[in-house]
């Protein structure tokens, strides 16, 4: 059973990640994506665990804006090809429903097929089309039907 750990504000607060080679890069990223966007629980990143084992991470970056949310996922390597990142967005998505079934989800991929485009369709989301995100360029942009 797959269990979202929360990454707490600050990094004191996580000493059970600093310590782990598979965290080493997005706990830090994690920690200072809060100081731009803030800490709004649930609305947050997680890392994933299956039997106490972290094998990914998860993230909604940052509030609902327009009542529409962005979520976020990975799989550490040595976990993948396993079906987990398939999971991942699967709590995800039922976290957000639990928490505002009103709310839209969206995600966003590189504009090619791939393994991400994959998970999202297997999640119920659907491709809406190319858009220029400011950071990434452009990009595919999905949204999750129910």
């Amino acid at each position: 059973m797959m269990t979202l750990l929360p990454i707490q504000e600050h990094l004191e607060d996580n000493t059970q990640f600093t310590e782990r080679e598979e965290c080493q890069e997005s706990i830090y990223m994690s920690v200072d994506f809060y100081t731009r966007v803030g800490y709004n629980p649930p609305w947050i990143c997680y890392y994933a665990s299956i039997d106490g084992i972290l094998v990914g991470s998860a993230a909604y970056k940052g509030l609902p804006i327009n009542n529409r949310v962005e979520i976020a996922y990975g799989v550490f390597p040595s976990h993948r090809m396993k079906g987990i990142g398939t999971q991942i967005c699967q709590e995800l998505v039922a976290l957000s429903l639990d928490t505002d079934p009103n709310v839209t989800i969206t995600a966003r991929t590189l504009p090619e097929e791939n393994y991400s485009t994959r998970i999202l369709t297997k999640n119920g989301f659907i491709l809406l089309g190319t858009i220029n995100d400011p950071e990434d360029g452009p990009v595919w942009e999905w949204e999750y039907v129910t």
